[in-house]
């Protein structure tokens, strides 16, 4: 049986870019997924994702503003834009916290600026505002879809091998390596890498013992705008944890966050609930003159979540994990790719609050 230097489990964002990670540092890799590449199943799907510095967490700023570096190197080695800095918008907070994020964002040289209501209202029309408004010239637009596909082509010219409609059925530590078991056969490796989401407890059983990770399904809309032409940051209203970002075809997705139903992975129907719909809808009407909500498309995100609310990033033996990103996940892609690399190859490690 071929040994690969590391086999991957899960080939959304993450397994994507952390095979192109791997195979950069010389290691032969093959990435089974369960199906077919780019599907909607899981949390990797969709045209855009926001970018932004966290404004409340030091350790997360800063690994955000990491994530930005490594961002730009990708773009700059495969050609590829991948973040639109359309600049962002944190509302919904008092006067405290205003002041507390901006003298963080200060410390660390991040640049901003502080909005009285009126004025963001005039610079961003579509919006209504209540209080003070933090501004971040450095957030904006993720552009998802076309940053995956680019770090899929870039990993397969690195000699990554996909294979796609191939679920991993079992894993076994055998001998100084991993044993996958696939309906089409035993695959090996000298190391195993699990990027599978809400899976990952279900393929790593009997192998690793991992933090609880439940599954929820979120559903945001797409709101049509009154007016084509408006400017539209990214935005986090904080009162509410609601969010949203502007994609060209579809409009502006508005979505709160984390407040989908629990659900098992062989229940996921993609179908909306109506109170949560409903409060959504009543959300927007109030707070965006600039959106149509009669004219409107729900869509469908599947989050993967830890009890402790960390993401799960960390190496037991010769098997390296990563998820529990909850929706939180996609603008520290390069990141976690990052660190899976060090871990594998035993250059380094995650930080220890992502620990198993």
């Amino acid at each position: 049986m071929h040994t690969y230097d590391v086999v991957v489990i899960g080939a959304g964002a993450m397994g994507s870019a952390a095979a192109r990670a791997l195979a950069a540092a010389d290691r032969e890799v093959l990435v089974l997924e369960q199906y077919e590449l780019g599907h909607v199943r899981g949390g990797s799907h969709g045209g855009t994702r926001l970018f932004r510095l966290a404004i409340d967490d030091e350790a997360e700023l800063l690994r955000a503003a990491r994530a930005r570096e490594l961002w730009e190197e990708l773009e700059s080695e495969t050609g590829v834009q991948m973040l639109d800095p359309v600049g962002g918008v944190d509302h919904g907070l008092d006067e405290r916290q205003v002041g507390e994020s901006a003298a963080l964002l200060e410390r660390h040289g991040v640049p901003y600026d502080v909005l009285a209501p009126e004025a963001a209202a005039e610079r961003w029309p579509g919006m209504r505002f209540s209080s003070q408004v933090l501004y971040q010239p450095w957030s904006g637009r993720a552009l998802a879809s076309q940053a995956l596909t680019a770090v899929r082509a870039s990993a397969g010219s690195l000699g990554v091998e996909f294979r796609p409609q191939c679920a991993a059925t079992g894993v076994r530590v055998a001998g100084d390596g991993v044993e996958v078991e696939t309906a089409a056969g035993a695959v090996r490796g000298r190391q195993l890498v699990v990027t599978a989401g809400p899976w990952t407890a279900q393929v790593l059983a009997g192998a690793l013992d991992v933090p609880a990770i439940s599954a929820s399904q979120e559903q945001p809309r797409f709101f049509a705008p009154v007016d084509e032409s408006a400017p539209w940051p990214v935005f986090v209203d904080r009162r509410v944890r609601a969010y949203g970002v502007f994609e060209e075809g579809h409009g502006v997705k508005v979505g709160l966050h984390a407040t989908g139903p629990r659900i098992s992975l062989d229940q996921r129907d993609f179908q909306v609930e109506p109170a949560r719909d409903a409060e959504l809808a009543g959300y927007v009407r109030e707070w965006f003159p600039g959106l149509d909500v009669t004219r409107s498309e729900a869509i469908s995100c599947l989050y993967d979540n830890t009890e402790r609310g960390d993401f799960i990033i960390d190496r037991r033996g010769p098997i390296s994990v990563a998820a529990g990103f909850h929706g939180e996940g996609f603008k520290f892609v390069p990141l976690v790719a990052h660190y899976l690399r060090e871990l594998v190859t035993g250059a380094g490690s995650a930080p220890e609050v992502f620990r198993l």
